[in-house]
């Protein structure tokens, strides 16, 4: 089936009473998943894009797909004359219908991802240089250019926002986390809320983008609860008339054929997975898609050091592990210290929050303090004093400045925790090789954290810059077209957000971008075969 305008979507959303077991009135026969088929009798859904993510990349796509075209403003002037020049010149054209790698072109920021840094300026021109000058766009509602889609996520829309710690302010600004259309600042006021910061609670965010799904009226193709198990291209022969399928991997680019068999083309992908229900059962289903958006993020695994004692149930991973621990009183009147690890703004979160509950901290980290990759060095002071004071500790309160432990904070610059001792007890190793044995009341391990990729074969990771290695936002991001955020690897598997190395909301936008510009040129080609009687496109049967 072919849906193409919002006119469709009762059908199309009808279309997945098999598959989630809406309250429409029909039953739905739960399976188990290894047994889970088509059921007989229902017609195959195949719809243009599925989303996986429902954090703010996977919002923002829903956004630009539900038709939303950004135009440049009537009075608008951008700061910088030349890409002034050219929006002015094509001001009749929305953003998603100009050549972005043209209007690109020459911008610098802080995204390796060329769109990224357009789409950022165009929202917050000169960000970076302390400006806050407003946007030089307006949005349309096109209801024509609407492409069917659906967003699959595991809990409420805002993804990873919700379980972040709500006791800790946000490394960028409120109006650097919002989604287009409603700013930050008017969704506070709407609600009554009280910003004394122009950095807020992550708590905040989370409700943003759950009210954003909400107002911009997005809800309708959100699905909460849903678990991804796989996702598989389908293939068929060239000449079947009967039009079967055969399944195989996603990161199969050439199917290894014995001689004389025919030959395969690709076909669509397959979804399959299940909703879990209020009742706590999983209701499994499949669906098929022309193409399919990754917009996971990279928050759903922690970074492990993979050393001996990593799994004792006193070293934890998360900073909401820490902060229940806390809570419970576990670690109130402990006469040892908190083993903190790690230097990102993680770890320092631990170490305030530590800190400011009266627990010694023993922070361990693995480069020196003079290092000028560590993100307090791009932090301005004024703008994150709480981070400066954490990384003056570092600094002056090490354990080479004075070889006794301090009553409050004490870091050990270079060291690799080499094991975790039944006894409560670490072992470390400086970059001299000397070794360390500290006595701890609890380990919380701060280093990072990766996408979980798991529906897809190998944890995807054929589809990284690098080859066969696992997909993480800075050292092996999924390999991408820079303008139409295409999987490289893979047709009609496009990637946004961290994964592409998109860590801050503000670029991930970008993304979006390329990702709507692209499908609406192929959907307008697709439109005109099937209006000129060539085809109907590349549904499943």
């Amino acid at each position: 089936r072919s849906y193409s305008s919002p006119e469709t979507e009762g059908q199309f959303l009808n279309s997945f009473v098999q598959y989630f077991g809406d309250s429409l009135g029909r039953k739905i026969k739960r399976m188990p998943l290894i047994e889970e088929t088509v059921l007989p009798g229902d017609s195959l859904l195949t719809l243009p894009v599925v989303i996986i993510g429902n954090g703010p990349s996977g919002i923002c796509l829903s956004y630009l797909l539900s038709g939303y075209r950004p135009y440049l403003s009537p009075e608008a002037i951008h700061p910088n004359p030349i890409l002034h020049t050219k929006l002015e010149a094509a001001r009749h054209l929305s953003i998603v219908d100009q050549d972005l790698e043209y209007l690109s072109e020459g911008l610098e920021g802080r995204s390796s991802n060329p769109v990224a840094v357009l789409f950022d300026t165009l929202l917050h021109p000169d960000a970076d240089f302390g400006y806050d000058y407003p946007p030089v766009l307006h949005w349309k509602l096109e209801q024509h250019n609407y492409i069917p889609h659906i967003v699959l996520g595991k809990g409420l829309p805002g993804g990873a926002w919700h379980s972040m710690e709500g006791s800790m302010l946000t490394i960028s600004f409120g109006d650097w986390m919002e989604l287009p259309g409603l700013t930050f600042k008017e969704w506070a006021a709407s609600k009554r809320r009280n910003i004394k910061s122009n950095r807020v609670m992550p708590e905040e965010i989370a409700c943003y983008y759950k009210h954003y799904v909400k107002v911009m009226g997005l809800q309708k193709n959100f699905r909460d609860n849903v678990y991804i198990t796989s996702v598989s291209r389908l293939y068929r022969e060239k000449d079947d008339e009967d039009r079967s399928q055969l399944n195989e991997n996603i990161s199969t680019q050439h199917l290894e054929m014995e001689e004389g068999q025919k030959s395969l083309i690709k076909r669509n992908w397959e979804v399959r997975g299940y909703q879990r229900a209020t009742d706590g059962s999983h209701v499994p289903f499949c669906l098929f898609a022309e193409n399919v958006a990754l917009a996971t993020g990279t928050f759903d695994s922690p970074g492990r050091l993979q050393v001996e004692g990593e799994d004792f149930p006193f070293v934890l991973h998360s900073m909401s592990d820490f902060g229940a621990a806390i809570s419970k009183g576990k670690l109130r009147g402990k006469a040892d210290p908190v083993l903190i690890v790690g230097a990102g703004l993680t770890a320092a979160d631990a170490v305030l929050c530590a800190y400011n509950n009266n627990i010694p901290v023993i922070h361990v980290f693995r480069r020196r303090v003079t290092d000028t990759t560590l993100i307090f060095k791009q932090l301005p002071k004024k703008l994150y004093p709480e981070y400066h004071k954490v990384y003056h500790m570092m600094c002056t309160q090490s354990h080479t400045v004075d070889s006794s432990l301090h009553s409050a904070y004490t870091s050990f610059p270079e060291h690799n925790v080499l094991s975790f001792k039944p006894e409560m007890k670490c072992v470390l190793q400086s970059a001299s090789g000397l070794k360390k044995i500290l006595k701890f009341s609890v380990a919380l391990v701060l280093i990072g954290s990766h996408p979980n990729l798991s529906f897809l074969k190998d944890q995807g990771h054929s589809i990284g810059h690098h080859s066969n290695q696992p997909i993480t936002c800075k050292g092996n991001p999924i390999e991408i077209d820079p303008y139409t955020y295409e999987c490289t690897k893979e047709d009609n598997l496009f990637a946004l957000g961290p994964l592409v190395g998109d860590n801050f909301v503000r670029f991930l936008k970008g993304g979006a971008l390329g990702i709507a510009r692209c499908l609406a040129i192929r959907q307008k080609k697709k439109h005109e075969l099937i209006e000129s009687g060539d085809g109907g496109g590349d549904g499943v049967p």
